[in-house]
C-alpha cells in the first residue's frame, strides 16, 4: 500500500532497493567469504559495491532524502563504515534553506583535539535521524541511538537501506520509542532471495 508521507512511488522504490540487493550480493560460488569467527558461509550482502558507484550513491541519496524530509528530519547519523556512504548520499540532496547535516559517530570519545564523540555540524536542538545500510538485529543502532543521546542529542527514527526480517531489529528498535524504515524488507531464510516488499509494506 502506498505511503502518505513520501513524493517517491512504492515501485520507485522497489526498484532502487532491487538494485541494491542485486549489487550488494555476493555467493559463495563467486567469491570466498567467512563469518567473523573465518568460518564459510553461503552468502552477504556488501552495500558498500552499490554505494560507492556513483550512480547508485545519487538517486540512494535522493530517495533517502526525500524520505527524511517527509518526517522533518534534516540532520543524519551514523555509525560504522557501512553508514557512512549512506550518511554521505543524503548530505547532497539538500534543498536551497533546507540542507541536511551530517555527522559519524565514534565508539568512544576521541581523547584529544576536539575530543568529540559525534564528528560533525549536528545541532543538538534538533532531532537526529540514524541512517545505516542494513537493520539486522538493531543492537548496532541501538548502541549508536544510546551513544547520541549520551552526548545531548535527540534521536527519532532510523532509516536503512535494507531490514533483515527475521532478526527481530525494527520491534527493538521501535520499543525505544523510534520510527523504524527501510527501502527493502528481506527474508532470506530459504534461500538468497528478496522478500518484494518495500518500506511501506506489512512484513
Amino acid at each position: 500500500m502506498p505511503n502518505d508521507y513520501s513524493s517517491v512511488p512504492e515501485s520507485a522504490l522497489a526498484r532502487l532497493g532491487h538494485t541494491l540487493y542485486k549489487r550488494a550480493l555476493v555467493r559463495r560460488e563467486d567469491e570466498a567469504i567467512t563469518d567473523p569467527r573465518g568460518q564459510p558461509i553461503g552468502w552477504l550482502l556488501d552495500t558498500r559495491t552499490p554505494m560507492l558507484d556513483g550512480e547508485v550513491f545519487e538517486e540512494a541519496g535522493s530517495v533517502l532524502a526525500d524520505r527524511l524530509r517527509s518526517r522533518s528530519v534534516s540532520q543524519v547519523a551514523g555509525f560504522g563504515y557501512g553508514a557512512f556512504p549512506v550518511v554521505c548520499a543524503v548530505l547532497g540532496h539538500g534543498m536551497p534553506g533546507d540542507a541536511f547535516s551530517g555527522g559519524f559517530i565514534r565508539e568512544r570519545r576521541k581523547p584529544y583535539g576536539r575530543r568529540r564523540l559525534v564528528e560533525g555540524p549536528l545541532d543538538r536542538t534538533k532531532p537526529v535521524a540514524l541512517v545505516d545500510d542494513i537493520l539486522n538485529s538493531g543492537r548496532s543502532a541501538a548502541r549508536a541511538a544510546a551513544l547520541l543521546r549520551s552526548d545531548g542529542f535527540t534521536v527519532a527514527g532510523v532509516l536503512t537501506l535494507f531490514n533483515f526480517t527475521w532478526s527481530g531489529g525494527r520491534t527493538r528498535l521501535e520499543s525505544e520509542g523510534l520510527w523504524v524504515e527501510s527501502l527493502l524488507e528481506l527474508n532470506l531464510r530459504e534461500g538468497v532471495r528478496a522478500s518484494g516488499k518495500s518500506a511501506g509494506d506489512t512484513a
